[in-house]
């Protein structure tokens, strides 16, 4: 390949990534809201099956750290895709941990960053520290990428009891044993109601 052709192969190249790149609509994280023309938005930050504990920091995603290191959750691979609810915040003085609302979506893992819209099908009610620490569990809007035919809080607990108890059993034994308490699973419409009383 002569100089001048890989000039002109060289151009054409940096033109198609370019391209590919103002293809890809970049999310305003810091102003989503929380709910969307065809649900509810999550925003994931930690992919089903990693341990990394992955955060949003109001600019970018970094691992979380802890003494100097990155924090890497000793236990068992995250079971869902797990983030948070934009445009939430559960205020302390309301008996909330201060964060905005968490969300566990399960379906295929997805990377971090993602924007997803989702249907909440159920809440896991929880204590850590003695601050209420409400975990939304959620499905996608987008049917292609559901991976479970779950359609509501009662398929859940009945067809899908197994997984119902991993996630819980996760959550309670995730940060060590006797850290978390469980106060209690609610259903969708107290799922939903969750995301309207926290939403800023």
């Amino acid at each position: 390949m002569n100089w001048k052709t890989y000039k002109l192969f060289s151009f054409f190249l940096l033109l198609l990534l370019f391209a590919a790149c103002q293809s890809e609509p970049k999310v305003d994280y810091a102003n989503l809201t929380a709910f969307s023309e065809k649900g509810i938005n999550a925003v994931i930050e930690i992919p089903a099956g990693t341990n990394h504990k992955i955060e949003f920091d109001g600019v970018s995603f970094k691992n979380d750290q802890e003494k100097g290191k990155d924090r890497i959750v000793n236990f068992l691979p995250y079971p869902g895709n797990y983030g948070y609810i934009p445009g939430t915040r559960m205020a302390k003085n309301k008996g909330g941990d201060g964060d905005a609302l968490d969300v566990l979506v399960l379906s295929e893992s997805v990377p971090t960053g993602t924007r997803l819209e989702i249907v909440p099908i159920a809440a896991l009610v929880l204590k850590d520290g003695g601050e209420l620490d409400t975990k939304i569990i959620a499905i996608p809007t987008d049917t292609s990428l559901r991976i479970m035919e779950i359609d509501g809080f009662t398929s859940l607990m009945t067809e899908y009891n197994v997984a119902q108890r991993i996630i819980q059993d996760w959550f309670l034994n995730y940060k060590g044993l006797g850290q978390m308490e469980l106060v209690s699973w609610q259903n969708e419409r107290f799922a939903e109601e969750e995301i309207k009383k926290w939403a800023k």
